[in-house]
């Protein structure tokens, strides 16, 4: 979960107004609040419903659940032409035992951590759980660090920052460049299978073979609410790496606050197909977490929201019907069209479905419609689609929307057991957090973890937010960018850019994914375009499927893009909005460089920082070729 960009809530209500099926009924827990605003505008949200007591460690639910479903399934993964591969409730209790004990007998603590460097698999949850079992933090490390960066430079930092006491990939052989490059030869590797050529590789089997440790049970009980559960990495802005400290007091105050808000979580175990990364807290924290602390069965989704990657996600609908269902934007896009075209997938899908969540970007208008549509034929009613603010920090629950009250750019209000606090910043609200979610800090980062706190110990999460309605801050509040974002022309004037951004993206759908303002200190607003290769093969099918260059040349993605951005600078309201010239990107951005994250969000900053010489030609006079200039 993470915040979203706004789209403009009038324009929004427009396109969605036929919207008039009604809901799904479904259990919710609807948030209230206190609202306390002081004389300087500073204003305290406080929900009203108190935060019921939660466990000391999140793997008091894993022996709850051993005992009371052992045979119910907790996790299954698709191998080969065998099927699923299944893991059961008691089988995870006894092999993150055994792991436990092996982790223990090698002296691992918060000094040592266990470093993971796979993608999603159960694999990877074993020794996760494991980890978690003995008290151990582990830290789940983006794929991409090793298998797409050039320079392992984020992966380099994060072994120099966390000083790894083992380090597992489930894929030696995939990962032996990265291990051999970046891993100690004092640091134990551990794999499910593969080796790294001249080095020692523990398999996960031997792991799993060892003996209980005499001190397992001693040291299980010792995990108390400041136990560090695990690190996850997050970029910031500046792109280098940061270890966000996850505390077993966040991650379980976290589930009750999500199971009492989606309170349909209560009424049966939850059943999710997933693809989203472990490494972020989406995937990581929210929906394993939730998985585990409902009681509830996980399908891991191999599939991705692009050509080539969408069919094994519609693979896994067409067997597993969810109660649940989470995923980007990008991923309803994709996946849009198969539940169109295919009644029996539409079926399956809807059929149990108590809600949809979506997170990291806007939800466009119309594929908001086309999944109520699809809903409606399938079930008679709308599942609801539901979203929020969180961050990596917060665990990440921390607002949410309501079924009724859900829009693109919606926020909602605080979830219990959370306290926001809207202090006025350059015209904006800035949103800060405080509760038993919330971090304690950054990992040796002792100068950053002091920054990220105020006065009176809320988070800064450096969003700000609008009231929905500015007369009843009861109505909730809209995502308004991010504060950092923000910057002003040469004329003083401030421009807005999260909001600007979703804007630009809506009106241009759908050949734009994302798009970095650029006009600090300038006369006027630009823009550095990221086309959307599926939207643009829609404008010509001729298209190839992944070559920058020939897309953002092609005349008729030009002229399609042209004629767009045209319309969206007829609707400026003053130089604040006003855009008016653009380049399109003609290559990929910079993983190495922070501009991109591993699951694609843009750092603006870092593009701006690193694009200077596309932003001189920007606003070179006269500007070359392929800048797009309008009057």
């Amino acid at each position: 979960m993470s915040a979203q960009p706004n789209i403009a809530r009038d324009s929004e209500s427009a396109s969605r107004a036929d919207s008039r099926q009604s809901l799904r009924a479904i259990s919710f827990g609807d948030p209230a609040v206190s609202i306390d605003r002081k004389a300087d505008g500073t204003t305290y949200l406080r929900p009203l419903r108190v935060l019921p007591d939660y466990p000391v460690r999140i793997t008091d639910r894993l022996h709850h659940w051993a005992s009371a479903t052992p045979d119910r399934v907790f996790m299954a993964q698709r191998e080969g032409g065998r099927g699923w591969r299944q893991i059961t409730y008691a089988e995870l209790l006894t092999a993150s035992r055994h792991i436990a004990s092996a982790l223990l007998a090698r002296g691992l603590s918060a000094q040592k951590p266990v470093v993971i460097l796979s993608g999603n698999s159960i694999d990877h949850a074993l020794v996760a759980f494991g980890a978690l079992y003995a008290g151990i933090p582990y830290c789940p490390v983006s794929a991409a660090y090793s298998l797409v960066s050039r320079d392992y430079g984020k992966l380099a930092h994060v072994m120099k920052l966390l000083t790894p006491g083992l380090v597992f990939a489930d894929d030696a052989d995939k990962f032996a460049d990265a291990l051999t490059a970046n891993v100690s030869l004092g640091t134990e590797i551990a794999a499910a299978f593969g080796r790294v050529q001249g080095r020692d590789v523990t398999t996960l089997a031997d792991l799993m073979a060892t003996p209980l440790h005499p001190d397992l049970d001693a040291a299980h009980d010792r995990i108390g609410p400041d136990t560090i559960a695990k690190f996850l990495l997050t970029s910031g802005s500046t792109g280098n790496p940061k270890a966000v400290i996850n505390t077993q007091r966040m991650i379980c105050a976290n589930q009750v606050m999500i199971r009492e808000t989606l309170a349909f979580l209560k009424d049966e175990p939850p059943v999710i197909v997933d693809w989203l990364p472990w490494n972020h807290t989406f995937g990581g924290n929210h929906n394993i977490g939730l998985t585990l602390y409902n009681g509830g069965s996980m399908y891991l989704d191999a599939g991705k929201p692009v050509p080539g990657g969408i069919e094994e996600t519609v693979r896994n609908l067409r067997e597993i019907s969810p109660t649940v269902y989470f995923n980007v934007p990008k991923g309803y896009e994709s996946l849009l069209p198969y539940l169109r075209d295919d009644a029996a997938l539409r079926d399956k899908f809807f059929g149990r479905l108590h809600a949809m969540f979506f997170s990291g970007a806007a939800l466009a208008p119309h594929i908001w419609n086309g999944l109520d549509e699809l809903s409606v034929q399938a079930t008679g009613a709308r599942v609801p689609m539901l979203t929020g603010l969180g961050a990596t920090e917060t665990a990440p629950f921390f607002m949410s929307v309501t079924p009724r009250t859900s829009r693109s750019g919606h926020v909602g209000l605080p979830v219990p057991g959370n306290e926001a606090k809207l202090v006025p910043n350059n015209g904006k609200l800035e949103v800060r957090a405080r509760g038993p979610n919330v971090t304690p800090g950054y990992w040796r980062q002792p100068d950053t973890t002091k920054a990220a706190f105020d006065e009176e110990g809320f988070y800064k999460l450096g969003d700000a937010l609008k009231p929905a309605d500015a007369n009843d801050l009861h109505a909730g509040f809209d995502f308004d960018g991010r504060i950092a974002e923000d910057f002003k022309l040469a004329s003083g004037t401030w421009v807005s850019v999260g909001p600007l951004r979703a804007r630009f993206i809506a009106a241009c759908a759908p050949l734009v994914r994302d798009v970095v303002i650029a006009g600090i200190n300038r006369d006027e607003i630009a823009a550095l375009v990221v086309l959307d290769l599926d939207g643009c093969r829609l404008i010509n099918p001729t298209l190839p499927p992944d070559d920058l260059k020939v897309t953002a040349a092609d005349p008729l993605v030009r002229d399609a893009f042209r004629e767009r951005f045209t319309r969206f600078l007829s609707s400026a309201t003053g130089s604040s909005n006003r855009i008016t010239r653009a380049i399109l990107f003609d290559a990929s951005l910079s993983i190495d460089c922070g501009e991109v994250t591993d699951k694609g969000s843009i750092n603006q900053r870092a593009v701006l920082e690193h694009r200077k010489v596309l932003i001189d030609e920007l606003y070179a006079a006269p500007p070359p070729e392929h800048v797009i200039t309008l009057n």
